[in-house]
């Protein structure tokens, strides 16, 4: 099973960037975040076309996170748990049934900057409710993953340059912090499980030829619970697809799973 988290960065914007990349590559699953699009103005039948059963939880002109499956998904549920108000669309959770059955979460988690702020207060607290979710998965003890855009720069080898992330939400201590005591519940990065060292990132940002000069980031991630990680054949980055026309600023990460 080959799974893909990709940050489309608006679904009608590259609608034809999607389709393009939905053909060479054929994920069995994307898991798409910032698809700025409500429910019902999201371009369902054009994939459905293209074989895909779609799952969606949107939002008007914002976030957004969405399925994108060839195998059959069960159990769909939608938002994060633990703050009913919360009216930002940033998680979906599916099982996607293969020769395993596998829980996947669909994360789109908040950037937080101006940091300090009431949008970094947010970010943290989005976190919290997050490591609440990840121990009920781990509980569960069943293979499962959150996957998605994590705005979170774990490590300083992952930036190009670390140096100007310093006081920015997505390094900051205490988002590192939260994304490690999540990680240290019992969870593998899949991609750090099959590569080391700096040089690899997901998002490149459209201004200062940040994508000629590879001053990119790496803030895509996929979390698996240990019976997930049991699975893992390979993780890797589809960097070339920013070189694309009318690229998305980040790229796809893939999992490709025994399952």
């Amino acid at each position: 099973m080959k799974i893909a988290t990709f940050n489309i960065n608006g679904v009608k914007a590259r609608i034809d960037t999607l389709s393009a990349w939905l053909e060479a590559s054929k994920p069995d699953v994307a898991m798409l975040q910032e698809i700025k699009s409500v429910d019902e103005g999201f371009p369902r039948a054009h994939f459905e076309d293209m074989g895909y059963t779609v799952e969606t939880h949107g939002q008007k002109g914002f976030n957004g996170v969405a399925f994108l499956s060839r195998l059959p998904l069960e159990d769909v549920t939608r938002g994060l748990p633990g703050d009913d108000d919360d009216p930002q669309a940033r998680w979906i959770e599916a099982t996607v049934i293969g020769t395993r059955a596998i829980r996947l979460c669909n994360l789109y988690l908040p950037n937080g900057n101006p940091a300090p702020g009431p949008k970094y207060d947010y970010k943290l607290a989005w976190m919290e409710r997050l490591a609440v979710r990840a121990r009920a998965l781990l509980d569960a003890q069943e293979p499962a993953l959150m996957a998605g855009d994590y705005n979170i720069i774990p490590m300083d080898e992952d930036a190009a340059r670390p140096e100007v992330w310093r006081e920015d939400a997505l390094a900051r201590p205490e988002s590192r912090d939260a994304f490690r005591r999540i990680l240290n519940l019992g969870f593998t990065e899949a991609f750090r499980a099959r590569v080391q060292g700096p040089g690899h990132y997901s998002f490149w940002d459209y201004q200062a030829g940040a994508w000629d000069r590879n001053h990119g980031i790496r803030i895509d991630h996929v979390l698996m619970t240990p019976d997930c990680a049991d699975l893992l054949v390979e993780c890797w980055i589809e960097a070339e697809q920013r070189g694309r026309d009318k690229p998305s600023d980040h790229v796809p990460v893939w999992v490709e799973l025994d399952a």
